[in-house]
Formats: structure tokens, C-alpha cells, sequence
């Protein structure tokens, strides 16, 4: 099994969601117009600051760059914003703890962590929930568990994820079989941004499916044994491309994207991801010299077209856009990343 060392090249980060709501209301898809809505915010808010502070955003209130960009840093889901008027988000200082409130459920609670750091993901939000729960009476079955407004979520209503990176597999088609294997063992794989997305750079999220009839501690073990294993294949076929007949190719690939990352002068969102993708392939496979990966997966959402928006503080063409990111990109990458 993969040790925290090694799992750090495999792991960005760590997720963990719980859903919970509120009772004497109905789902937010059946909320009776914006009062019951607003309701809801008040009263999750009220909770959640009596214990720490929360940035309170209405969906309604924001302009639509800064909800943007909240969806392009993971802080909320897309469908969050697709119901402005009933909806809003409470976000800490550290940006690390989110809290949506009608979206699917009235709350959506999650922690995420740089890394490897499953526990302390759901320490942290563990604690934030319970401090909840002593002002709010969440919606709770002795059978069930909590119910949610989708039968998948019922029981602990807890979602654990990591995000991996895994080109060697990708790139030796294993990944059907992996995903194959995930879902025999109850869990899921899917693309960076959850449910219905791609896996971008080599990125893929592993997370439970069954909630109902298991424990939190049963949940956070199985997603963190499978994780491992799959950080162990992971490394197994990294070996393999490194002197393998395809080694001088992919080592030639690394190389290239670390030499255009750090000279060019546009580039777009798109090429930026694939080649800070292999950038990252090649710091695992110690071709490029530098302090982790970890920098690299900042960088590129720094890089996302809200955040370029708001750096800049004024609206930013495409062309401007792909400029000012090719520039940034280009003095982070010479002063972090040096081929061997």
C-alpha cells in the first residue's frame, strides 16, 4: 500500500461533503417562493457564525464573474447558480470550508484540503456540522439517517473524495479498468468537476456511492484503502514509462511542456492545462526539478479566465486574456521548475 510520501504525487487534494436539511421545509426544489428560501440562509447563517466566520454570498447579489469564478475554485457547484434568487453560499477566510445552501439540499457542507488529508477534512467539517446541529434541527430518520433530497445521499449523507492524478494509467488505458473495479467495490470515478465532467489533465475524482447502511468511519477506510491502490498501480506504471519503449517519447513530452511553459507569449486556457499535465508528469518522473506538484495545480487555477478577470479588476478579452496568462505562467514555471 502507497505511504503518505508517495501518495502526495498521486493525491491533490482531499473533499469530503455531507448533506443535511432542515425540517419543517420542503427541498429547495419545492420551496414555496423566496421567503421559505431566505429562511434558510438566515437561519444556516446565523448558525455556522455563532461558532466561527462565514462570508455570506447571495447567488442574487453577486456579479456573475464572482460566482464564476466561486464554481472555477470548487467553493460551489454549477447548479448552485442556476436558481440565483433561492440560493447563496457561506464561505470561511481560509476558503477551505464552503457551505451552499439550496442547492440539491438546504445545506451542502464541504471541507477540501491540499493533499492527502482525508481526516482532517472531515475533522473539519465534522466540527462545523456539529456546531450546526446544536442551533438547527436537521432532518433525521432512526432507519434513514438524514434525508436528502436524493435517496443516494441518505444515511450519513457523506460524500469522501480525493482527487488523483493519474497519467500512467491514463496513458497505458488501464482507467476503464479501474473504474471498472471502483465501482464493483461501491465507489465511483468521474472527471475533475464531478458528475458529468471530463478528466482534464490526467485528473480524476474517486469518491463513495453508498451512504445508507454504512458509517462514516466504513466510508472514510474503503475510500482511503482503494485510493492506495490505486496510487500503487499508479506508480507501477510509472516505472514502466520511464523504461519502457515508449521512455524517450514521454520524457521528450515533459520536457517540451516545461520549455513552452516557460517561454511564450499566449496561451490559451486549454493548451496551459495539457502542458502544466505533463509539466507535472515530468517533476514525477524526475525529469524536471522542483518542489512537488502541488504549485502546478495552483497555478493553473489561478490561470482560469475569472480569476485572470479579476486579478486584472476589469473585464479581459480572450486575447488579453491568453497574454497576461502566458506571461504569469511563464515567470512562475522559470522561477519553480528546472529540467534535469
Amino acid at each position: 500500500m502507497a505511504d503518505n510520501s508517495s501518495m502526495s504525487t498521486v493525491v491533490a487534494s482531499s473533499r469530503i461533503r455531507l448533506a443535511r436539511n432542515l425540517n419543517g421545509y420542503p427541498f429547495p426544489s419545492r420551496l414555496k417562493g423566496d421567503k421559505q428560501a431566505k429562511e434558510i440562509i438566515r437561519a444556516v447563517s446565523s448558525a455556522i457564525n455563532k461558532v466561527d466566520e462565514f462570508r455570506l454570498y447571495y447567488m442574487d447579489g453577486i456579479p456573475e464573474e464572482e460566482a464564476l469564478n466561486l464554481v472555477e475554485n470548487h467553493l460551489v457547484s454549477p447548479l448552485l447558480l442556476k436558481r440565483p434568487r433561492c440560493s447563496a453560499a457561506l464561505i470561511n477566510e481560509k476558503r477551505n470550508v464552503s457551505i451552499m445552501i439550496n442547492e440539491e439540499d438546504h445545506l451542502r457542507e464541504q471541507c477540501i484540503e491540499k493533499g492527502y488529508a482525508l481526516r482532517e477534512a472531515y475533522a473539519t467539517m465534522s466540527r462545523k456540522d456539529n456546531a450546526m446541529a446544536r442551533s438547527l434541527q436537521f432532518a433525521y430518520d432512526e432507519q434513514l439517517g438524514y434525508l436528502t433530497a436524493c435517496p443516494t445521499n441518505l444515511g450519513t449523507g457523506l460524500r469522501a473524495s480525493v482527487m488523483l492524478f493519474l497519467p500512467a494509467l491514463t496513458m497505458s488505458g488501464l482507467m476503464p479498468r479501474v473504474i471498472r473495479s471502483a465501482n464493483r467495490l461501491g465507489l465511483t470515478v468521474r472527471g475533475m468537476y464531478g458528475e458529468g465532467s471530463q478528466a482534464e489533465g490526467y485528473m480524476y475524482q474517486l469518491s463513495n456511492e453508498v451512504t445508507l447502511g454504512v458509517t462514516e468511519e466504513e466510508i472514510l477506510f474503503q475510500v482511503e484503502q482503494v485510493a492506495g491502490r490505486v496510487a500503487d498501480m499508479e506508480h507501477s506504471e510509472r516505472a514502466k514509462l520511464r523504461t519502457g519503449e515508449r521512455a524517450m517519447a514521454v520524457k521528450d513530452a515533459c520536457l517540451r511542456a516545461c520549455g513552452i511553459l516557460s517561454n511564450c507569449a499566449l496561451m490559451s486556457g486549454e493548451e496551459m492545462e495539457r502542458l502544466c499535465a505533463e509539466l507535472k508528469l515530468g517533476i514525477c518522473l524526475g525529469y524536471v526539478s522542483a518542489e512537488g506538484v502541488g504549485w502546478v495545480d495552483d497555478l493553473i487555477i489561478k490561470m482560469k479566465p475569472s480569476n485572470l478577470t479579476l486579478s486584472a479588476d476589469r473585464r479581459l478579452t480572450a486575447a488579453e486574456r491568453d497574454q497576461y496568462r502566458a506571461e504569469y505562467v511563464s515567470r512562475r514555471v522559470r522561477e519553480s521548475a528546472k529540467p534535469i
